[in-house]
């Protein structure tokens, strides 16, 4: 069985401790070890700073958008070895593990892209200069510079592809060298891809750090200057803003933790129709794609009072045809949860929500193709009504990170943002609807409480990107509960590893700083 090293200060470097192993989830069978003890983490960082940083800074955003599809290209060159990694270590069918491997492909290469037209400079302007003086005689010019410290990219289970790539192109971008800390369970993926990338040599000495296994030490070795980017649970995100590194010494922390998302069914649509066949297809795809492992996923569905039976009816009758098990049998429409772990968990939390619910659709009956229940990390669909969603318990605060969902109906559309906004923050909502007028003030009765609005028009159906899927053009992130972070959207996922500062002097010189060219 293999041991996957950690990668620091310009070296390989195995752990010292027995390590956690790494599993097939369908069959139990051990794949490989990870462990991060023993190793000189404060080393390692102070080493990617240092080298990573000078070398990344001495190069334009032209220069660096270069390196970043250059490691695109390794990425995609080694796509069939990724499927299989996925396959054996996440359990996911084929057009599951694509939206983490090719999404974040195509996330790095978009940035590649984007970054391909920035200004030859070490800076990046903030608006005009603004006059502080009479006659114009004395000015100031914001501008934004890239962070002098590291990014330390802290990922979560369910995309250790995705998860990584998305954080790492916009860091890199801007010249901030990165320290992956991919989730143990699903580390196999992205310490093969880091591997191939530094095999390839493409990226600058020092500019990318990999860590796997426990993080335990990993905040201790931040300075002020760095930047923390989580993806996670709440409660692991409330500890790392506790730590002293954040809380006291200033370095920033970008986070995407629970999200209890929401899909809300117009009332010009209770009666059926285009609209309503649109949510119904979003809501059984958001219940099994990466069998509802997704931070996006749709969580609690919100229909008309008139349009809550038929509604439960279509849903279910849908999930019924979902074939569940080892996804190499190609008959499987979905595999497995990345762990046995998760599976109880899921499971603890699929029961915890019947207790104030009633049950549209049994997932506890489905029987596994392939694979032994006892032993398989395999959850079913489920499907759970709440009639009466005011009362429910557990609806609006416990999210369950599997394939479940719960129908509730609303009387009006006041209940019905309300009960979206009960959500206490989420990463996206999405609203099918015809109607214009119930489009437009969903968006702003929305948008204050969700990072994203997903408008889903009859005409839009045929072409939108998806409730879930995370486009890197559009924003990422979301308020209260969500974590209050916020990444992608274009160029706006720069301004996380970049400063802004106020320079002050006099309009001749200030126009100066489009010579500053070089080291940033």
């Amino acid at each position: 069985m293999p041991h996957l090293p950690n990668f620091v200060a310009g070296r390989w470097v195995a752990g010292t401790g027995p390590g956690t192993c790494l599993r097939d989830p369908l069959s139990g069978t051990a794949l490989a070890t990870v462990d991060s003890t023993g190793l000189d983490l404060p080393g390692a960082c102070g080493w990617a700073r240092q080298v990573g940083g000078a070398a990344l800074r001495a190069l334009s955003y032209a220069q660096r958008a270069a390196l970043l599809a250059k490691v695109a290209e390794v990425l995609q060159a080694n796509r069939d070895k990724y499927y299989d990694i996925a396959l054996r270590n996440a359990g996911t069918v084929r057009q599951d593990s694509a939206v983490d491997i090719d999404g974040g492909i195509y996330t790095l290469s978009y940035y590649a892209k984007l970054g391909a037209g920035l200004a030859d400079q070490g800076f990046r302007a903030d608006g005009e200069p603004v006059s502080l003086a009479r006659d114009d005689a004395y000015a100031v010019q914001h501008i934004a510079v890239p962070v002098r410290g590291l990014a330390l990219l802290i990922n979560a289970f369910n995309f250790p592809s995705w998860g990584l790539w998305e954080k790492a192109g916009p860091a890199l971008l801007s010249g901030v060298p990165i320290v992956v800390k991919p989730a143990t369970a699903t580390a196999w993926l992205a310490h093969e891809m880091v591997s191939d990338v530094l095999a390839a040599a493409v990226l600058p000495e020092g500019a990318l750090s990999l860590v796997c296994g426990a993080s335990t030490g990993l905040l201790d070795a931040l300075a002020a200057g760095d930047v923390l980017s989580f993806t996670g649970s709440s409660d692991t995100a409330a500890l790392l803003r506790a730590h002293p590194r954040v809380a006291r010494d200033g370095v920033r922390m970008n986070a995407e933790t629970d999200s209890l998302n929401c899909a809300v069914l117009g009332p010009d649509a209770a009666e059926g129709g285009a609209a309503c066949d649109a949510l119904v297809r979003e809501a059984v795809r958001e219940i099994t794609v990466k069998s509802g492992q997704k931070c996006t996923a749709i969580r609690r569905i919100l229909v008309p009072q008139a349009a809550y039976a038929r509604v439960a009816d279509t849903i279910a009758s849908r999930l019924a045809g979902i074939t569940v098990g080892d996804p190499r049998n190609a008959d499987v429409r979905m595999g497995s949860l990345v762990s046995r772990a998760q599976h109880d968990d899921v499971q603890a939390g699929i029961r915890a929500l019947r207790a104030g619910s009633e049950v549209l659709f049994d997932g506890g009956q489905v029987r596994l193709v392939d694979a032994d229940p006892a032993v398989a990390a395999c959850v079913a669909p489920w499907l759970l009504g709440a009639p009466d969603p005011d009362s429910h318990p557990l609806a609006h605060d416990r999210e369950v990170f599997g394939p479940a969902a719960t129908l509730m109906p609303y009387r009006d559309t006041a209940h019905a943002y309300a009960l979206a906004r009960r959500g206490q923050g989420s990463l996206v909502a999405s609203v099918y609807s015809d109607d214009t007028g119930f489009l437009a003030r969903s968006a702003l009765e929305l948008a204050d409480s969700h990072g994203r609005v997903h408008l889903v028009s009859p005409e839009a159906a045929k072409a939108h990107s998806g409730h879930g899927n995370v486009m890197p053009q559009s924003l990422h992130g979301g308020p209260g509960r969500a974590g209050g972070g916020e990444e992608l959207g274009g160029l706006r996922a720069l301004a996380l590893y970049h400063r802004r500062a106020a320079i002050q002097g006099a309009p001749g010189r200030l126009r100066g700083l489009a010579d500053a060219t070089g080291p940033a």
